[in-house]
């Protein structure tokens, strides 16, 4: 793409499905969890918020709960999808604070950070996970 993205695939080998556009998400805010090297922290990972990775992610100094109206950010809530950077969901995992996932609307290059298996485990229910029994 001419603006330095990596091809709109997901982690299952489709196409890449949107995450958000209300709110409005992903490293160009184009709604999609797209990548490329200008995304430096790999905005990757489509994510459906919960209050328990918002509070981790607080705590690890980035408040994504808090309104920022002077960069047009209204703060998120527990059932809003958000693209994460994939180091940060891995992060999450290891801490047992990982929200769900939607792998069809998660780019493949977090395969370089995350293993597709650990992906799977927080899949949300419609998305071919193992998701919560």
């Amino acid at each position: 793409m001419t603006d330095g993205r990596l091809a709109s695939i997901n982690v299952l080998g489709g196409t890449l499905e949107p995450c958000s556009t209300d709110p409005l998400t992903g490293f160009w805010r184009n709604g999609c969890c797209d990548t490329g090297p200008a995304d430096r922290g790999m905005h990757s990972v489509c994510a459906i918020m919960t209050d328990e990775f918002l509070a981790l992610s607080k705590y690890l100094g980035n408040d994504l709960s808090t309104p920022r109206p002077e960069y047009g950010f209204a703060g998120l809530k527990a059932g809003d999808n958000w693209c994460l950077c994939a180091a940060r969901f891995l992060q999450a995992h290891e801490e047992g604070a990982a929200p769900q996932v939607r792998l069809k609307a998660t780019h493949r290059a977090t395969l370089d950070i995350v293993p597709l298996d650990v992906l799977r485990l927080y899949a949300a229910d419609d998305e071919g996970g193992t998701g919560a029994d």
